[in-house]
């Protein structure tokens, strides 16, 4: 095991450490909390041989740069985005050789998505709370990094005597489409969609445009709503990540993983758990539509897309170990995941 320092050299807009969230932390009324987009910071973890949840850098729009002091492996997820080694091209969705001394810069497009994902594998150095480095600004513990920063990563990598080059190291990576245009999002009924008269078709007809009002509780949307007849007063309730809200307000808003856990206004439809990445890459001016399916269709999107994960596993471990190293991920889960 090896101490590596990364300096910050180009910060962004935003970036901090994230994960994949708090566990069990909601019935302490903390919200889970984590990445965005979970898909991304999974993959990105996945492809350097870390475990599914390790800690990573999350970059919200702008240009992320950085330099290590010694050799190190990682990978860029996330937006769609231009990745250089040293000045040269390199392949996001991938794990990537950066020698020490080298920067690597990340600048998302922003027209297709808001949010990167940068891993490196090992074990950063990063404070927690409630067993996550995920940031939860309302508690206290921002976790923001800053161009000049130092951040510190254990790591088992040794280097390698060549790079990753595509006749020799191919992976079957589920790397999402982010398109031009509306995106669509799968919802599913939830106990209040029938409480208001018409609603399931109009967002079904409708098109709606994310808001600059928009951050990590929720993304606002500008577009026709409904709401409920009547003085009709509507008991706290649990809210669950991805639900369609409708405030007092003449707007939508689909809760992130940052919202408050009860609350009193209609939910309308619940987001599939398979789009939620999705709507972590919305950012103001995307327009989106929605589209009801049944429980029964997302849950097999759900383990669709679980496969997948699993399938990068297995192929991580095997192609790491014929390189003769031995990542994280294949010393903590081996057995799980070949078998």
């Amino acid at each position: 095991m090896t101490t590596v320092a990364l300096e910050i050299t180009n910060s962004g807009w935003v970036t901090t450490f994230q994960d994949l969230g708090r566990r069990d932390s909601e019935r302490r009324g903390v919200p889970t909390g984590g990445a965005a987009d979970q898909h991304s910071a999974t993959i990105a973890n996945v492809l350097v041989g870390n475990a599914r949840g390790a800690a990573l850098l999350e970059n919200l729009g702008g240009e992320l740069a950085l330099v290590p002091d010694a050799d190190v492996l990682l990978a860029v997820t996330g937006a769609p985005a231009e990745v250089t080694v040293a000045g040269a091209p390199a392949r996001p969705w991938s794990p990537l050789f950066v020698p020490a001394g080298q920067e690597v810069r990340v600048r998302a497009d922003l027209a297709r998505g808001m949010r990167t994902y940068l891993a490196v594998s090992g074990t950063f150095r990063a404070g927690t709370l409630l067993g996550s480095v995920a940031p939860d600004p309302r508690m206290g513990f921002g976790q923001l990094l800053a161009e000049g920063q130092r951040m510190l990563v254990d790591t088992q990598f040794r280097g390698f005597r060549r790079g990753f080059e595509p006749p020799l190291f191919r992976l079957p990576v589920p790397v999402p489409h982010f398109g031009e245009g509306a995106w669509t999002v799968d919802v599913l009924a939830s106990h209040g969609t029938d409480t208001i008269a018409g609603i399931r078709e109009l967002l079904e007809e409708s098109s709606y445009l994310v808001t600059p009002r928009s951050d990590h509780v929720g993304l606002r949307l500008e577009g026709p709503v409904r709401h409920p007849e009547g003085d009709t007063e509507i008991v706290s309730q649990g809210v669950p990540i991805g639900a369609l809200q409708i405030p007092h307000a003449d707007e939508l808003i689909v809760l992130g993983r940052y919202r408050s856990l009860t609350a009193g206004y209609p939910i309308v439809g619940v987001t599939s758990r398979a789009c939620l990445p999705l709507l972590g890459q919305a950012g103001p001016g995307r327009q989106l539509r929605f589209r009801w399916i049944d429980r029964e269709t997302s849950l097999r999107h759900c383990a669709q897309r679980d496969a997948e994960v699993g399938a990068l596993e297995r192929a991580v471990v095997e192609a790491f170990g014929a390189r003769g190293f031995e990542a994280p991920l294949s010393t903590t889960n081996r057995e799980a995941i070949l078998t």
